[in-house]
């Protein structure tokens, strides 16, 4: 047996080279089976419309919802048989009207009446994208939450602030850690109003709604045509049905719902990234500032035993790097011929789906990492005396200038500066060991100015605005999320 398997097989993608969404919510919600059930979700969401304004027998409609369940299908069968199509829905509607025609054959003649593929297809994407990005919300409010007690937990821990890879001047964690709440909270607020204005999808053959008024008149006759505006009644309660957005138009060829979606995962795993990078940054050994929660297994490597690699922030990472490609992909798909295109639209799909488990998968991930973020205040300072005091040499310009004069300030301090890289000697000894320098500032003076724990400048009120932020944003959020519960609420009677 050579193990090679037939063309009628089919593997598991359960996500074997993808640890970083492999088993988690966000994975589960854009496996085969749930666009299955989505499309088959919108199928009924259909036929309900229909019934609503009359076009559809409400007993047809109970026959359709009770057979349109994915396991009733051959999903493999319905793949392979997607080929001859270029799309999976023309298979769908033929192996759904067969179940719903077994149980009664009247019912069969509602199955996706006047629809056209695309109108089941990106619905059911929006469907997909909504539950996603739901998820996605959540974990990002969670992590909101971690890197908003982690600034205030860590206003006062000083830490070498670094630019192009060099110390610069002191920093703290809390203003690092305020700079990523910043980032998530940026990403949280548009998942939400990307995710509340997903729209549904209903046009016809393209995009004239033109069967859905046939049906009509062959339903009611003359009358009934006359009544209808030629499909668009449906479009309200079939979006309604879906819980989604209503259109104002078909955007078979109008793909900026795609496109936003793809934007907006390319700044979620953007963001995360920005955390999940600096935090491998400052985890290196040399460096040893933060360290990632410990559990079994993680991080360790196939060969070195001793080795605890930031595995949390490689998954983040790894998405972060892969998602604007997928981004970029839909973006593309913006150059959509005529009123339905050949390959634009079917370039979505792959796209779209890797996209939202790989955001879903990060923004899971960094709910963890922001939870169980281990700090190392001592490390932090030892490496903020690295270099002997050169990280507050900014400070020490500006007391000297008055004194000194800018410009002879700043030659003696990168002069001592230098030295004290050649040498090692510490910069503190060779600055103490200038007249210049004594003369202009008594010892105690230099000492103080010396210490980087103390200057951090506004770190400690801009971590206050950052959270002032982050609470009126949430309360704001609390309010909106009250009257549309209201409302719906309210709707409902």
């Amino acid at each position: 047996m050579n193990g090679r398997q037939g063309p009628a097989s089919v593997g598991t993608d359960a996500g074997l080279l993808a640890p970083t969404w492999a088993g988690t919510p966000a994975a589960a919600e854009v496996t085969d089976e749930a666009w299955l059930q989505a499309m088959l979700d919108v199928e009924v969401a259909l036929a309900r419309a229909q019934s609503a304004v009359g076009l559809t027998p409400a007993a047809a409609v109970t026959v359709i919802a009770a057979e349109a369940h994915a396991d009733r299908l051959d999903l493999v069968a319905l793949a392979h048989e997607a080929r001859a199509a270029a799309n999976p829905v023309v298979a769908l509607v033929t192996a759904l009207t067969e179940v719903v025609a077994a149980q009664d054959p009247a019912a069969a003649e509602y199955v996706h009446r006047g629809s056209t593929s695309q109108d089941i297809l990106d619905s059911a994407a929006m469907l997909i994208a909504r539950r996603v990005l739901d998820l996605i919300a959540a974990d990002l409010e969670r992590t909101a939450a971690a890197l908003a007690t982690l600034a205030d937990t860590h206003r006062h821990t000083v830490l070498a602030g670094r630019t192009l890879a060099q110390h610069a001047v002191p920093t703290t964690l809390g203003l690092k850690a305020a700079a990523w709440l910043r980032l998530v909270l940026d990403a949280l607020a548009r998942v939400r109003t990307v995710g509340s204005a997903l729209p549904a999808q209903l046009g016809g053959a393209a995009g004239t709604l033109a069967a859905y008024r046939e049906y009509a008149a062959l339903d009611g006759g003359a009358e009934r045509a006359a009544e209808s505006t030629g499909g668009i009644e449906l479009l309200a309660p079939f979006a309604q049905a879906l819980g989604l957005a209503e259109p104002t138009l078909p955007w078979h060829t109008v793909r900026t719902p795609i496109a936003e979606l793809g934007a907006v995962l390319q700044l979620v795993t953007g963001a995360l990234g920005k955390f999940a990078l600096d935090v491998q940054t400052l985890s290196r050994t040399e460096i040893g500032e933060v360290s990632e929660p410990a559990a079994a297994g993680r991080g360790a490597s196939s060969a070195m035993p001793q080795k605890r690699n930031p595995a949390l922030a490689t998954l983040i990472v790894s998405a972060a790097r892969q998602v604007p490609a997928y981004a970029l992909v839909l973006a593309q798909c913006l150059l959509a011929e005529d009123e339905r295109p050949a390959g634009a639209w079917h370039a979505e799909w792959q796209p779209l789906r890797e996209a939202l488990r790989l955001t879903g998968g990060a923004a899971h991930t960094a709910v963890e990492l922001a939870e169980g973020l281990i700090v190392h205040p001592n490390r932090m300072l030892a490496n903020l005396r690295l270099t002997g005091g050169a990280v507050v040499t900014e400070r020490l310009a500006v007391a000297l200038a008055p004194v000194l004069g800018k410009a002879k300030a700043k030659k003696l301090l990168s002069t001592a500066s230098a030295e004290s890289a050649n040498t090692g000697r510490s910069l503190t000894e060779l600055l103490a060991e200038s007249a210049e320098l004594t003369a202009a500032l008594p010892p105690a003076r230099l000492q103080d100015l010396l210490d980087p724990t103390r200057y951090t400048g506004a770190a400690d009120a801009l971590v206050d605005r950052a959270l002032r932020a982050y609470e009126n944003e949430n309360e704001a959020e609390h309010e909106t999320t009250a009257k549309a519960k209201a409302k719906a609420n309210g709707g409902a009677r």
